[in-house]
């Protein structure tokens, strides 16, 4: 069976059905990533997007139990060049095919990626519509109108934990983080209970006070959405500045950096992959960083709020980290437990917990 996607602009690209048979909306980015599709699917950031792989074969080594970034796929829809039916993995439980069928999610595969790319990076990402069940193309549009967009959608509050939880507590910590969850991956809760550290995993609609209780320190998650939309997350997060130490991390930096008194924008295209070059200003550093969000905080308003720019994206010179001595915080637009992606920073977390005290 036949397979479209349908830009808001009109543009359509026509290829085969994958996955699962069905129509969704989202807005449409593209992700720069050579391996690690699984967790791209899982990644809850991913939330109502459709993501197009760059790389031209994707589906090579299966999917498996180990790999996913949370309990379920989170992209509305999934396109690529080539998808494989076929895989070979000693680590492999399965195919793409099947996966992508168990979670409802409709793919598009043989369309010409890279006109779909630089379409993307000329008009910028847009809402979009992915089906491989035949619905007719008035109604394809009829879905994508009614479709609200990202701007203004707190999403976070939709995807992270809904009731806090103790993920480890050794007898001896190193730290107490608590982690505010507005749709982490399991890689940097694994990479913090690797750390030493007692952790615990709060929703992000709580409130400051269940955030920092017995806390050493509060760790703002990556999450999707638009963190302009969650002033009730940025006002609990003002009430905590230079009480303890806050660190953030995608999403968490965006909101950070508006609790400061810093603004956010939407990026054209945003930043998604795992190839993305970042200066560290202090040591001079280039490392190269795994990425994946649509916002940014903007440079001349985080200065006027006195925030200090210490990491820098070399693709557009856009702000990838900063830290408020006098509030006590630190963030990083990347991430830095990777999944998929280079180890080039994981050692930020060792030194979130050391500008932290611990």
């Amino acid at each position: 069976m036949g397979g479209i996607l349908l830009l808001e602009d009109g543009r359509s690209f026509t290829g085969e059905a994958f996955g699962a048979p069905g129509t969704r909306v989202g807005e449409v980015v593209f992700n720069t990533a050579m391996a690690g599709y699984q967790e791209v699917l899982t990644d809850p950031s991913y939330c109502e997007q459709i993501v197009v792989m760059t790389t031209s074969h994707v589906g090579n080594t299966g999917v498996n139990d180990e790999d996913p970034e949370s309990d379920r796929i989170w992209v509305s829809g999934f396109v690529a060049r080539d998808f494989s039916r076929k895989h070979s993995s000693h680590r492999a439980t399965d195919g793409l095919d099947r996966y992508l069928r168990r979670g409802g999610v409709p793919a598009v595969q043989g369309i010409d990626t890279r006109a779909l790319v630089r379409h993307i990076r000329e008009r910028g990402a847009m809402k979009a519509v992915v089906s491989t069940d035949g619905t007719a193309a008035e109604a394809l549009f009829e879905r994508l109108r009614a479709w609200p967009g990202m701007e203004g959608r707190p999403l976070a509050a939709e995807v992270g934990t809904r009731e806090s939880y103790v993920l480890c507590n050794p007898t001896a910590p190193r730290a107490r983080v608590s982690v505010v969850d507005g749709g982490v991956k399991q890689n940097i809760l694994r990479l913090l209970q690797a750390s030493g550290c007692a952790v615990t995993v709060h929703p992000i609609t709580a409130r400051w006070e269940d955030w920092s209780k017995d806390a050493d320190v509060v760790f703002l998650s990556n999450g999707p959405g638009d963190p302009a939309a969650l002033p009730g997350v940025v006002e609990e997060i003002r009430k905590g500045l230079g009480v303890k130490p806050i660190v953030g991390i995608c999403l968490g930096h965006q909101l950070l950096g508006l609790a400061v008194g810093a603004t956010t924008y939407k990026l054209r295209y945003g930043h998604r992959g795992a190839n993305h070059p970042v200066r560290d200003v202090q040591t001079g550093r280039v490392e190269i960083t795994s990425q994946n969000h649509g916002f940014c905080v903007e440079a001349d308003s985080l200065s006027k709020a006195g925030g200090v720019v210490t990491h820098v994206h070399l693709n557009d010179g856009t702000i990838a980290g900063f830290r408020h001595d006098g509030h006590r915080t630190m963030s990083v637009q990347f991430h830095p437990e990777s999944s998929p992606g280079p180890h080039d920073s994981q050692g930020l977390v060792e030194r979130f917990l050391q500008y932290s005290g611990a």
